[in-house]
């Protein structure tokens, strides 16, 4: 039987997620601290769901190994799936540019994502860190697909032109659906893209009209937004690997 684990910080997806698990009739425990006692270092099926900062460490100390996109996975993404280009670079390079970019840090939310140019840069922050630099381009919606063996599991529009699923109402219409599924399944199908066992992908439709990746997420750290928590454990069950 899996046993559900959180970290100490309360979120509204962890406690929608905990009552699934508990209608699935999994074990759930929520830490106390940052460290994993010594009761539960042995579970059968330790499943766990946190923030990445944190993630890694408990992991080990569960003896799991959590599956997380590479860096470059959107600089090596077929053209035809992202509609920009994009690049893996220092910070440091980073910070040589003159012009607008869209820069991130690749796997984590180290500073936010945003369009900066070098100067505007956060500066507290080493050269040789890794940040990933796009052309700027407007997104006029986004959904959040959690992804199990190249099969969309469940999803939910996020975001409309930069507003945020928590702060409106966001039901998408079956013409939304019907093309984020094509679009999707095209992406699951082709061999060229290299995707882990379980794994979030967040892709939308630019202001052009045209349907296209945003990014890949590690399912075990991605918030649900409004998908249907159930699906999500099945997703979450895949996204670390005993050790």
């Amino acid at each position: 039987m899996p046993t559900l684990i959180f970290t100490p910080r309360y979120t509204d997806d962890s406690q929608a997620l905990w009552k699934a698990a508990g209608a699935l009739g999994w074990q759930v425990q929520r830490l106390t601290n940052w460290r994993v006692p010594d009761h539960m270092q042995d579970l059968d099926e330790p499943v766990l769901y946190g923030e990445a900062l944190f993630g890694p460490t408990l992991a080990e100390q569960l003896g799991l190994r959590l599956l997380s996109p590479p860096e470059d996975w959107l600089v090596r993404l077929p053209m035809e799936y992202k509609l920009r280009t994009i690049s893996l670079q220092t910070l440091g390079q980073a910070r040589q540019l003159t012009q607008p970019a869209f820069i991130k840090p690749p796997n984590d939310k180290s500073f936010p994502a945003d369009v900066y140019t070098g100067a505007t840069l956060p500066a507290e922050y080493d050269d040789d860190m890794a940040v990933l630099v796009s052309d700027v381009v407007t997104w006029e919606k986004e959904f959040r697909c959690f992804i199990l063996q190249r099969k969309l599991i469940t999803y939910s529009i996020y975001s409309r032109f930069g507003d945020v699923q928590r702060d409106t109402d966001f039901a998408s219409s079956a013409d939304e659906d019907q093309a984020l599924i094509a679009f999707m399944s095209s992406l699951l199908a082709d061999e060229r893209v290299d995707l882990p066992e379980a794994c979030v992908v967040d892709a939308g439709m630019l202001s052009t009209g045209a349907w296209a990746c945003v990014e890949q997420n590690a399912a075990w750290g991605a918030g649900i937004y409004g998908c249907d928590p159930a699906r999500v454990l099945e997703v979450l069950r895949h996204a670390s690997v005993r050790i």
